[in-house]
């Protein structure tokens, strides 16, 4: 069974810049589309990004213009890039996505989540 594996998060101090990085664990499954999540201690799940099949992204209000989803083809990998960090942002970031193999759609896979904790 495939599974998404996040990597990148850390601790870093408020202004400071992390990319986290999401990738299929078996390479014959490519990215179709996919989102970030995140939840903090004792608060729900909250959608941070999401970018489509074609590459249109759409951002929660709290990070607009801080915060980057790409996707890279080649690598097979998606990607968010967070500016700015606030001490708001500390959560765990969750990496979801359709995949597809083979022409088959694979739907609703989540990663095990990577740590960004933000000292003031």
């Amino acid at each position: 069974q495939v599974q998404l594996v996040e990597s990148g998060g850390d601790l870093v101090q408020a202004g400071d810049s992390l990319r986290l990085s999401c990738v299929a664990s078996k390479t014959a499954y490519v990215f179709d589309s996919a989102d970030w999540y995140r939840q903090a201690p004792g608060k729900q799940l909250d959608l941070v990004a999401g970018i489509t099949t074609d590459g249109r992204t759409n951002y929660g209000d709290s990070v607009k213009g801080r915060f980057t989803i790409s996707k890279d083809v080649a690598k097979n990998t998606v990607y968010l890039q967070m500016n700015g960090l606030k001490p708001e942002d500390t959560a765990v970031y969750y990496c979801h996505a359709d995949l597809l193999r083979s022409g088959v759609r694979y739907l609703d896979n989540w990663g095990q989540g990577t740590q960004v904790t933000v000292s003031s």
